[in-house]
């Protein structure tokens, strides 16, 4: 029989299973006042974001207004042209026609459009405006504040509705304007070429919007490119001591008429007397912050988690559009925003969804695999038009419609870009282990990577090997000719055989046994990787990392796929100890922020707790005071060459991902707690981490020792873990669903669902 455990004796200090939910510590505070858009109090929902700023005697309150369907989708014309082919690319780079690639590849992306658009700006004026004493952001309820002398201007973005509130508590009277982009005004162009934001949104070419005012309202409606509309309402109400005021963006893309179902919003919101909006806007971020926490005893690293999980929620949610590079924040400078705000998938849109699967964010990341999904029929028809090719392809830089827009040519139109936005389904599948998601979308978007690559690498080298005719690693040599490589680069390789690899492990799964079979005949066919003698990962054959860079390309077979992995025994751990050295030699002169988040998470895969807590550290050298990730040093220390300031979020959300890679890894299917944290880590503790197989993961460590792991399944099945006493055992338990699995120094225990006792558990 099995041993019974009074729960009395077993439950006593469980720091593990309570959430952490933020502290004012944890959020943003200036006691200076912010001049600048990119360094503003962000809120959003996924679809409206705002930023809150100014305040001082030169510049009036300031929120600027975005929301993330607003788009100039006008085509790339060349791209329509019947040069435009891969077979044509492949002649034209072998006879050297570099002037004519340029101009069909490369020189489209620096026109203005297609590009994100930005929404416009509220400004408040009080009759006694008052001195700037502060403005700090609560991440708890998502509301930002800003506070002139006794009188506070409180602002937040409704967690559910198209609605953005302003209230000001006073008895003065408010003079608010509603300021449209200047989409009509003077065509500024200042010598750049757009593709970090240097021109006016003027460029467009949009007419002047068509204004309303009146008592209580002010509002624009915006006419875009090829009939697209949107319109902003900002509507208020003044009562004897409290000023508040409702504002909404909606576009076309909801109606005929978004300028009615601006208003009507409003005016509804408006007349809504009672606090029930505030309520439910409160309960979901509550909700939000209990789902995942985490506490350790670095200040740093786990604020600008809090902060970076924060902005995930407020830039990502089911049933908008994903994370574009500035998310629900397009720049309020008068300009186009830096890189069009477009969807970049050879590392940002990746790197911005790492975190949402151990962070137990999966409803909130679900949104990014819909948008591939539903835009997959883009990308097929792309595939035909320049491939000529069965199967799918993913553009590397896309609009909202997934649609190729340009640029540098041996990224945008690399073959491989698809197998990395795949490789979310990958993820998602596996952290929830939803059969049906697996059956009716992760396997079929596989499968279609997975057709396309048999067709494209065809062609077989010296060795009989299947190749491509073109193979890059982003971003190495830029978009010089030698950007192309004559042998396939240990990028393309890692994704193509992580695609034959998987497919084949979902047609198994869904019971495709001859599909599975074929896949791996195809990946038996793929060359091996390209290494050096001391084991370390080239960039291609015979051809190292020739200098720093900020993109990790080569060495995506051991992070973020997996290929290679310090449990595969002493020729891969020698492989990644090599690679990783290599990285440290040649430095980070040419590093960007992302670069050190990225570190993070390939240290913590190979259990070097110390430099990944540096790599974290660092990072936030590359933030701004508000916490967004700029790309350049922001910190006169001299981590990198690179000091410039366009702000864009994949380096938030990588870092974020690189700490719970420490507190937690589950990759290889075995659930290790704590496999990297630094020594001097004595106590720390997450809830709620998400392991795959649809684990809910909790632990806590005291005095160097973890002293609980709490485990919940979801769907049950074996669940391995690595034993406390032991690092190199593994043991196994057999769980149902809804089961929870206690591991402590003194055993391993199990509770059913239906059971309030504990049972001393087994490991088979």
């Amino acid at each position: 029989m099995p041993v019974i455990i009074p729960a009395f004796i077993l439950w006593n200090t469980l720091t593990a299973t309570q959430p952490m939910l933020p502290e004012a510590g944890h959020g943003l505070q200036f006691d200076t006042p912010v001049t600048v858009w990119d360094e503003a109090l962000p809120l959003g929902n996924g679809m409206l974001g705002a930023l809150l700023w100014g305040g001082d005697k030169d510049i009036p309150v300031r929120i600027s207004l975005d929301r993330t369907d607003l788009w100039d989708l006008r085509p790339v014309e060349e791209y329509h042209r019947p040069e435009y082919d891969y077979a044509t690319m492949q002649q034209w780079e072998k006879e050297g026609r570099i002037d004519d690639l340029l101009a069909l590849y490369d020189h489209p992306y620096r026109r203005p459009a297609p590009t994100k658009i930005p929404a416009g700006r509220i400004e408040l004026m009080l009759d006694k405006q008052g001195a700037f004493v502060n403005t700090a952001l609560s991440l708890a309820d998502a509301t930002a504040r800003l506070k002139l002398d006794a009188t506070e201007i409180a602002a937040w973005i409704h967690a559910e509705q198209p609605l953005g509130f302003i209230q000001i508590d006073t008895t003065q009277t408010i003079h608010p304007k509603l300021i449209a982009p200047a989409f009509g005004g003077e065509n500024v162009v200042d010598g750049q070429d757009n593709v970090v934001g240097g021109n006016s949104v003027a460029t467009l070419g949009y007419p002047a919007p068509e204004q309303k005012s009146g008592p209580q309202y002010q509002s624009y409606l915006q006419e875009g490119w090829g009939g697209f509309r949107f319109a902003v309402y900002l509507g208020w109400r003044q009562s004897e001591n409290q000023w508040r005021a409702i504002w909404t963006v909606a576009s076309s893309y909801e109606g005929d008429d978004p300028y009615a179902l601006a208003r009507d919003r409003v005016e509804r919101a408006l007349d809504n007397t009672s606090n029930n909006l505030r309520q439910t806007h409160e309960a979901w971020w509550h909700s939000y912050w209990q789902k995942t926490s985490l506490s350790v005893p670095n200040p740093t690293l786990e604020r600008q988690w809090f902060l970076d999980t924060y902005k995930f929620g407020a830039a990502s949610r089911k049933g908008a559009p994903p994370i574009t590079l500035q998310g629900p924040w397009t720049a309020d400078n008068g300009k186009l925003p830096p890189w069009k705000g477009d969807y970049h998938h050879d590392l940002n849109t990746e790197l911005s969804y790492w975190p949402c699967y151990s962070g137990n964010r999966l409803e909130e990341g679900i949104n990014f695999l819909n948008w591939l999904w539903e835009t997959r029929g883009n990308c097929v028809e792309w595939t035909k038009r320049f491939f000529k090719l069965p199967g799918m392809a993913v553009p590397m830089t896309a609009d909202l419609n997934n649609n190729q827009i340009g640029g540098w040519r041996q990224y945008t139109h690399s073959a491989t870009t698809g197998a990395w936005v795949a490789h979310h389904f990958y993820l998602h599948w596996k952290y929830s282990m939803d059969e049906d998601f697996l059956a009716q979308r992760a396997y079929p978007y596989l499968h279609d990577c997975a057709v396309f690559f048999e067709a494209v690498t065809e062609n077989r080298d010296a060795d009989g090997k299947r190749s491509l005719p073109l193979s890059s690693s982003p971003e190495i040599n830029d978009n010089r000719p030698t950007a192309w490589f004559p042998s396939i680069t240990n990028y393309d390789l890692a994704l193509i055989r992580w695609t034959f690899n998987t497919t084949a492990e979902m047609a198994e799964a869904v019971g495709k046994e001859e599909e599975a079979q074929h896949w791996r005949k195809c990946l038996d066919e793929m060359p091996a990787f390209s290494k050096g003698k001391d084991g370390r990962l080239l960039v291609a054959k015979n051809y190292p990392l020739p200098h720093s860079h900020r993109h990790f390309s080569h060495l995506m077979a051991i992070h973020p796929l997996g290929l290679i992995d310090v449990s595969q025994g002493e020729a891969a751990q020698r492989t990644i100890r090599a690679s990783l050295k290599e990285l440290e030699k040649k430095g980070p002169s040419k590093w960007t922020g992302y670069s050190f988040a990225w570190l993070a998470s390939m240290a913590a895969r190979a259990r070097d707790g110390k430099t990944a807590e540096k790599a974290l550290e660092t990072f936030t050298d590359f933030t701004l005071r508000n916490s967004f990730h700029c790309n350049g040093d922001q910190s006169g220390k001299g981590h990198s060459d690179f000091t410039y300031r366009p702000f864009t979020l994949e380096g938030n959300f990588a870092a974020a991902a690189g700490l719970q890679e420490m507190l937690l890894q589950s990759h290889t299917g075995v659930i290790d707690i704590f496999p990297a944290i630094p020594s001097h880590w004595k106590t720390c503790h997450f809830h709620r981490l998400r392991a795959q197989g649809a684990f809910l993961v909790s632990a806590q460590r005291h005095d160097g020792l973890t002293q609980e792991v709490l485990i919940e399944t979801q769907k049950g099945g074996p669940c391995r873990l690595r034993a406390l006493d032991n690092p190199e055992q593994i043991q196994t338990y057999t769980l149902q669903p809804g089961d929870t699995l206690r591991q402590t120094p003194k055993g391993v225990f199990i509770r059913h669902r239906q059971s309030d006792t504990w049972e001393l558990a087994q490991s088979i």
